[in-house]
């Protein structure tokens, strides 16, 4: 596919530009479900080895109602998938390359937190 004029330049560039928009609509759904703590508390358990509904609510200390909408919304999102075994659902992460976004989070909340303790000891560094 060629294209010559200048309208052609301008449909091509508004494509890009709505390709974009898809792009950034997509990874916003998936931080929007992590978003919550019992939602990011569930990734990271999933991270070790799946869980049945009852567990994790045991864990977080919930009402299993609410865990299957947390469930639900990461499922959604693709971060997370469920295998039935019998008549128990036991859910899993799907890509586990999510915890590596995590373990970014966990650096930026280090750094915040020691941005913090010089800018409350006096020894602020812009």
């Amino acid at each position: 596919m060629t294209f010559c004029s200048h309208t052609d330049n301008l449909i091509l560039l508004n494509i890009m530009k709505e390709n974009e928009k898809l792009k950034s609509i997509a990874r916003a759904n998936i931080l929007k479900a992590l978003s919550h703590p019992s939602r990011l508390f569930i990734v990271d358990k999933l991270n070790n080895k799946p869980y049945c509904v009852s567990k994790l609510a045991e864990m977080i200390g919930i009402d299993s109602s609410t865990t299957s909408k947390h469930l639900s919304i990461l499922k959604n999102s693709g971060i997370i998938e469920g295998e039935k075994k019998g008549t128990t659902v036991y859910y899993s992460l799907r890509c586990k390359c999510i915890m590596e976004f995590i373990g970014c989070i966990e650096d930026v909340i280090k750094m915040n937190l020691e941005r913090d303790s010089k800018y409350l000891r006096g020894t602020h560094i812009s």
